[in-house]
């Protein structure tokens, strides 16, 4: 297998978490990663998604990665805020399209079933599990960060998968 690196995205309106993996010969190596935090971005929504979308694209251009995986939308906790999360979500999609990514979607409890075993892992489980696939000793990053290094390492697994029994 040729080595490949991924995005993965946790979309969100107030912080989008984004990780980039790259696997060579079946060992996975922390790119980058980190939070993009919307709260300063400007008085009106949409202000929030031109940040999200401006600070991935410049995430995009540096890492270079060669396929995105983004997780999908759940329930949230009413209409307004599941609206806001598919609006981020949508502008997380439009950057990786726009760099003319593949892009796959993953539902949280395949992403943490995944990497924990479960699907209603709790969010710290997850995070020691990205910390020690990536094989990263001290990690100070947002939980929302190894959310969306939990992705990535999804995507990558799955491709594995596909690729050993030509689904």
């Amino acid at each position: 297998m040729q080595p490949v690196t991924v995005i993965g995205i946790d979309p969100g309106s107030q912080r989008t978490g984004w990780g980039v993996v790259r696997e060579i010969s079946g060992v996975l190596h922390l790119v980058d990663c980190g939070v993009v935090r919307t709260a300063s971005a400007g008085r009106e929504f949409s202000d929030r998604l031109a940040r999200i979308y401006h600070e991935l694209a410049k995430v995009l251009a540096r890492c270079k990665p060669d396929e995105a995986a983004i997780e999908q939308v759940f329930t949230a906790k009413n209409a307004a805020s599941a609206l806001k999360l598919g609006q981020a979500r949508g502008v997380a999609v439009a950057a990786c399209a726009a760099c003319g990514l593949s892009i796959s979607d993953y539902e949280p409890t395949l992403v943490k079933k995944s990497l924990v075993g479960t699907g209603r892992a709790e969010k710290e489980q997850v995070a020691f599990m990205v910390k020690r696939l990536l094989n990263v000793r001290e990690a100070d990053w947002a939980l929302d960060t190894s959310d969306a290094l939990a992705v990535a390492v999804c995507h990558l697994t799955m491709r594995r998968f596909a690729a050993l029994t030509g689904h």
